[in-house]
């Protein structure tokens, strides 16, 4: 059974078992979270959100509709995802682009990431980082914009 702070507002019947949803964080509608995730204080999860099984998701990040989480992956503190490459009061795009975020991959302390990017499985994005293009699986990238400094080992 997955825990939910009495002052978390959760609209979602899909959180697996053993989450925990920790207070002032907002899950919508629809959003689907796998088992064993920690979902900070001060979260908002929009309706077209998937996340993976162990995922953790620190306070301070926004997941907006078309964002898909694999297992394992970390958010840190602020991260900021966006869905809309040209964003205007008012104004809707037909579609919003999403972020992926591959199996295994950590996100660091206010990083941000534009819309319809992919991070690859294993890779890490520095804090403060801000990723404008794909991240290759295992990559290491810092800086704005984000560049690779290495990869991982396997």
């Amino acid at each position: 059974m997955p825990f939910i702070h009495p002052l978390a507002d959760v609209q979602s019947k899909t959180i697996g078992q053993k989450t925990r949803v920790w207070q002032f964080s907002v899950v919508l509608e629809g959003a689907r979270i796998g088992e064993n995730c920690n979902i900070c204080a001060h979260t908002l999860i929009e309706g077209d959100v998937v996340i993976g099984d162990n995922v953790t998701v620190k306070s301070g990040v926004f997941l907006w509709d078309g964002t898909r989480i694999e297992d394992g992956v970390f958010i840190g503190p602020n991260a900021t995802f966006t869905n809309d490459l040209f964003p205007r009061s008012k104004a809707y795009p037909d579609t919003f682009r999403g972020i992926t975020v591959r199996q295994g991959a950590s996100i660091g302390a206010n990083a941000t990431l534009l819309p319809g990017i992919t991070i690859g499985a294993n890779a890490m994005v520095g804090a403060g980082a801000t990723v404008t293009a794909d991240v290759p699986a295992r990559a290491v990238v810092v800086g704005n914009p984000a560049r690779i400094i290495r990869y991982l080992d396997t």
